[in-house]
């Protein structure tokens, strides 16, 4: 009655007259002039973020994406939408392959499993894993910034030894300023105990940190990050040719660092994250 009222009558008079509060008749007006979606294009958009995610994002991760865009989706409805277009979050798989090597120095874990510095380029994670590419491992090292999980260095090779994970390192250490005190942890892998590491991380003044033998929570973000390339994004059956794996590999980096969303980020990006807080 208002709303037809308002063309003749001041909205403040007439809201007096029926005892309506200002406040929430406009907030009436905006729900009323926002459109809704339909089911079946709510279902579609749901659709398209679980496909462009390789079959990864679950219903929380979609509903916060479909939030993020302005359309209200909560889980249980992206939940119901999801069985009805029969699609299903992948699960991660066991690890396939772990390298032994042999420790030749171990720096003391100066971490201690403090994952969450207050800027970036205060603490470094990095880590190695095997991707099957035809009949054979190839071997890739990344680099993590902590405050924001963002991929900042990464390197690809055949051998799984001290150039690679150096080779990282010194990508790291071209995009980022390696601040005074900044840290790098890893596990006690032979590539991470080398003399040749040791003196990469001297040249760029990086201190050095370890987990300690056997405690892969110790270094959890990386962990976790190789957990989630495994099961969101490497095909089940691997690649073809090297090529192929390091152009996918890149391609995933993009994704996770501009689009895939984070809860430890509340939701946002690495790289949304880290312009937040710049």
């Amino acid at each position: 009655m208002i709303a037809e009222l308002r063309e003749s009558f001041p909205t403040a008079i007439l809201c007096r007259v029926f005892d309506v509060k200002r406040s929430s008749f406009y907030e009436w007006i905006q729900r009323r002039a926002k459109p809704r979606i339909k089911r079946e294009e709510l279902k579609g958009k749901v659709v398209e973020l679980h496909s462009e995610s390789r079959e990864a994002m679950g219903s929380r991760t979609i509903s916060k994406n479909l939030q993020a865009n302005n359309i209200p989706a909560g889980r249980g409805l992206v939940r119901t939408l999801m069985r009805e277009a029969n699609i299903v979050s992948k699960q991660r798989q066991p690890h396939p392959f772990r390298s032994k090597g042999f420790e030749s120095f171990v720096a003391p874990n100066l971490l201690k499993r403090n994952f969450k510095p207050t800027a970036v380029n205060q603490v470094w994670c990095g880590d190695v894993t095997s991707l099957m590419v035809g009949k054979r491992w190839v071997h890739l090292a990344i680099v993590i910034d902590l405050f924001a999980r963002r991929v900042i260095g990464w390197a690809f090779s055949l051998v799984n030894d001290a150039n690679l994970v150096s080779k990282a390192l010194r990508m790291a250490a071209e995009l980022r300023k390696c601040t005074p005190g900044l840290m790098f942890h890893s596990d006690q892998g032979c590539q991470y105990t080398s003399r040749k590491f040791q003196e990469e991380l001297k040249r760029h003044g990086i201190l050095q940190s370890m987990s300690h033998r056997g405690q892969c929570w110790d270094n959890a973000p990386t962990e976790r990050f190789f957990g989630t390339l495994k099961s969101e994004w490497v095909p089940r059956g691997g690649y073809d040719v090297i090529k192929e794996a390091q152009t996918d590999m890149v391609r995933f980096f993009m994704y996770y660092n501009r689009t895939r969303l984070h809860s430890y980020n509340n939701y946002l990006s690495p790289i949304a994250m880290e312009q937040k807080a710049a």
